[in-house]
């Protein structure tokens, strides 16, 4: 009686489990259906830019945007390749009048807020207006707004104008702790990644570089808001080095805001420049809604009835082994997608979108593998997003040009590896011993038991050199260098994409479309299509697996809050135990 119960038991739920993934995909079927139907713009519109997310490169293929349950993501993220597309459309757009940002954080990084800046001081040139208003400015949010042609910010409202800072979470102290060491293998003066595990503070050399390239970027964003706002870069500086920005008053003062307002200020200021009575609702469309409005002014690429194509490939995340996804880089699927392009005869040029940090050398070199291949038939042409370092550069050296912008953290060309000795935790913390038998001298080498023996360390080093200077003889190749000038620039060291020009790493700065445009100049295109890969999964494709995952995420970022970061540092470290590693230092974060 009892296993006739278990067995009932056990149909019910299944039958309920199977219930629920109907109803789910049935609803995902026509959300996909409804998700497909254009947007009608109304005349006199304002496109609505608000950031609340990371933004990714490529907007997420889901059609649940908009729905939440059962732990899917319904949020309507966008990607950069949507945004900057849909400022373009509006530009050409008789429809909208202007955009409105409105309560963004921007928390991408800063090469990414470049590229959305750069295409709204673009959209400006149309004559249209460009309207920003926050109640809280975090500095990424007023860079991006300062170039609007009124700023405004909420009379009790925050704004932040500080500096750029950025700090290092170092393990040594808790590894100590527990009885960890981590054995450290490695090329590069300032290949820092490992020094968390191994200080308890910044070494001179990678407090010397990070110095640099913070003040490169810092530099940078200056510079931009001083020319948008007409204010000299070094009364800037001082306004940030006194912290002379203590309220909105303060900003409105210094010519860093043009008003003190209410949000229904700021829609009645809307509705006159749109010509709209203040008795009615402002048309407006949310960018992520744009992208499926019609536009029939607009210059899309591909709209173009050429049969030419010119593919951009997204390389964006850690590089690891396997397939990986929308958010990592999968030796296994981004060399197949070079394979693919480049044995398509219509695609006539490549343009490889690189964000990255680097991970693991093997996978990266099986990645830059099929770069040299589709070089040898077609052009191609790297654009870096917010980071291509280690890595990231390694699977881009390869390239007929590279493109980066100008705070885009690129170069840390070394090679690392982390081995970890776990002897004192088992034996002194946990009382666990261990004994075995071995056929060979190095039989158990790599048993994090025990500490490397001096043989075991040389022998490991000769991999870590080995592998560096393969890496070193790739950019030499790749960039038309000396093997030792490269070593002279390589060594670990980050510099931003500024400074990577200036050296010789980086051809060019400017942004994606620059780099479509060098593609198509350098295949003699005039008349193109433009294809992605890979190919993006879907939600659907997704749900099995990666519905535990996002779930599992959320209820940790719930718990840890602004605490996550460093979760997410220890997790990183682990995966770099044992793998030689093409990585950046450490989890960069610019405050």
């Amino acid at each position: 009686m009892k296993q006739f119960f278990k067995f009932v038991l056990a149909t019910i739920v299944g039958l309920i489990l199977t219930t629920i993934v109907i109803v789910v995909i049935g609803i995902a079927i026509v959300a996909s259906a409804s998700s497909d139907k254009s947007v009608d713009v109304s005349p006199n519109s304002v496109l609505r830019i608000a950031f609340t997310t990371t933004i990714p490169e490529r907007t997420p293929n889901n059609p649940l945007a908009g729905l939440s349950f059962l732990g899917l993501d319904g949020d309507k993220s966008i990607g950069l390749n949507d945004i900057l597309a849909n400022i373009k459309k509006a530009k050409t757009d008789d429809n909208i009048k202007g955009i409105f940002l409105d309560e963004s954080y921007i928390e991408s990084q800063e090469a990414t807020t470049e590229e959305i800046r750069n295409a709204l001081i673009d959209f400006k040139t149309s004559g249209k207006f460009v309207i920003a208003y926050s109640e809280v400015y975090t500095q990424g949010f007023y860079y991006l707004a300062s170039v609007a042609d009124k700023v405004y910010i909420n009379p009790k409202g925050i704004f932040e104008f500080k500096g750029f800072s950025s700090q290092i979470t170092f393990l040594k102290g808790a590894l100590d702790k527990l009885g960890i060491e981590a054995q450290i293998i490695k090329v590069g003066t300032y290949k820092s990644a490992v020094e968390p595990l191994v200080l308890t503070k910044m070494s001179d050399a990678n407090r010397m570089q990070v110095t640099s390239y913070l003040g490169s970027l810092y530099d940078h964003f200056l510079t931009n808001i001083g020319k948008s706002r007409g204010i000299n870069k070094d009364s800037l500086f001082n306004y940030a080095n006194n912290m002379n920005v203590q309220s909105p008053e303060d900003a409105l003062k210094l010519k860093l805001v043009d008003g003190l307002k209410y949000k229904d200020e700021i829609l009645d200021e809307l509705k006159a420049r749109t010509g709209t009575d203040k008795k009615k609702d402002l048309a407006h469309v949310e960018i992520a809604d744009y992208t499926k409005s019609d536009d029939d002014n607009s210059d899309d690429d591909n709209k173009s009835s050429s049969g030419n194509k010119i593919a951009v490939i997204y390389a964006s995340g850690e590089i690891n082994g396997g397939e990986g996804d929308d958010n990592s880089i999968g030796s296994e699927r981004v060399s197949r997608a070079l394979r693919k392009v480049r044995l398509d005869n219509k695609v006539k040029a490549v343009v490889l979108r690189v964000n990255s940090p680097g991970g693991s050398s093997l996978a990266s070199d099986v990645i830059w593998r099929e770069v040299m291949l589709t070089k040898k038939v077609k052009p191609i042409i790297v654009s870096m997003g917010d980071v291509a370092a280690s890595g990231g550069y390694y699977i881009s050296c390869a390239a007929d040009s590279i493109i980066a912008e100008p705070n885009t953290i690129t170069g840390s060309i070394g090679i690392f590896a982390i081995l970890p000795n776990l002897q004192k935790l088992f034996n002194d913390k946990l009382g666990v011993t261990f004994d075995g038998v071995t056929t060979g001298k190095y039989a158990d080498l790599g048993d994090i038991s025990r500490p490397l023996s001096p043989d075991e360390r040389e022998i490991l080093q000769n991999q870590v050199n080995r592998g560096y200077d393969e890496f070193t003889k790739a950019v030499a190749t790749g960039r038309g260098k000396t093997q030792a000038y490269i070593n002279s620039i390589g060594q670990g060291r980050v510099w931003t994409g500024q400074q990577a020009v200036k050296i010789g790493l980086v051809d060019r700065l400017g942004n994606i479309n620059d780099a479509i445009w060098s593609a198509a100049k350098k295949a003699k295109l005039k008349d193109y299509k433009l294809v992605s890969y890979p190919e993006q999964k879907s939600i659907l494709d997704k749900f099995g697996s990666d519905l535990n995952v996002q779930m599992k995420t959320r209820a940790i970022k719930s718990e840890l809050g602004e605490n996550y970061i460093y979760y997410q540092q220890i997790k990183n470290m682990t995966k770099m135990m044992r793998t030689p590693q093409m990585r950046l230092p450490y989890e960069l974060v610019i405050k």
